[in-house]
């Protein structure tokens, strides 16, 4: 499928490694011109040296909105238009049940929305100016859609963002602009929390998939950038408010 992604311009966050970058890859390929973002310097200069001419490099932390409205600003300087925008930033990283702090709720809520909703705030009036299909696609994740054993502090920030993406879909539809979220479920990428698990006790993981996923495996992050580019893609114009489900079958309700 020609998803016509030539000549459109778009910006991924959490670009340097994993999905992020797996979704920037698929991007470029399918034609796009790439703007990748991360807080790393090297990381994302290298990440973006994978990619190559149709790609460039940004630092930011966009759980600052400072940082969010800066890292757009240099985006339309350099390719003067954005039509595509994949708000990827998040971690699962938290304490365990009963453990919450004031201040690791406010740590994984900026990771896991605020630095979503800040690049929204961020994108919007630039998107709004352009012609034709736009999109933003935000990373959510099955915790945000069930109990499966992740952190309390995870669940609700995901949560939240999918709320986030469905009451946003009418006020940024009256813009042009379309928004949905991606929910992966279990994804192996290198230096990845599945890629430490088999590390630890390979068997305990294929007893998990053997017994929770109905295809039995874990994903990759280059099936999660299909779905994204699809999504970002015109291919989907009449998707909106959608939270898409990419899980191998791990949820049953």
């Amino acid at each position: 499928m020609k998803l016509e992604l030539s000549d459109r311009v778009a910006l991924v966050t959490g670009a340097s490694r994993g999905i992020g970058l797996a979704i920037a890859t698929t991007l470029a390929a399918e034609g796009a011109r790439v703007a990748l973002a991360a807080r790393g310097a090297d990381a994302v200069n290298a990440a973006c040296a994978t990619i190559g001419s149709s790609a460039s490099a940004h630092v930011a932390d966009v759980t600052d909105p400072a940082a969010a409205k800066a890292l757009v600003e240099s985006v339309e300087k350099q390719w003067g238009h954005l039509d595509i925008l994949v708000c990827n930033v998040g971690s699962g990283a938290s304490v365990p049940p009963g453990r919450e702090t004031a201040a690791e709720w406010s740590r994984i809520i900026d990771l896991n929305l605020f630095a979503a909703t800040n690049m929204i705030e961020a994108a919007r009036p630039l998107m709004a100016k352009g012609s034709g299909d736009r999109a933003i696609v935000c990373i959510s994740s099955i915790a945000g859609m069930a109990a499966l054993g992740a952190p309390v502090t995870y669940y609700a920030a995901k949560a939240a963002l999918n709320a986030t993406v469905r009451g946003l879909a009418r006020p940024l539809a009256l813009e042009g602009i379309r928004i949905n979220a991606v929910a992966p479920g279990n994804i192996l990428s290198v230096d990845g929390t599945w890629a430490r698990k088999i590390a630890e006790n390979k068997q305990a993981v294929d007893d998990m998939l053997q017994r929770e996923v109905a295809l039995r495996r874990l994903g990759t992050p280059e099936e999660i950038a299909d779905v994204v580019t699809f999504l970002a893609s015109p291919r989907a114009a009449f998707i909106t408010g959608s939270v898409m489900v990419a899980d191998g079958g791990q949820l049953r309700s």
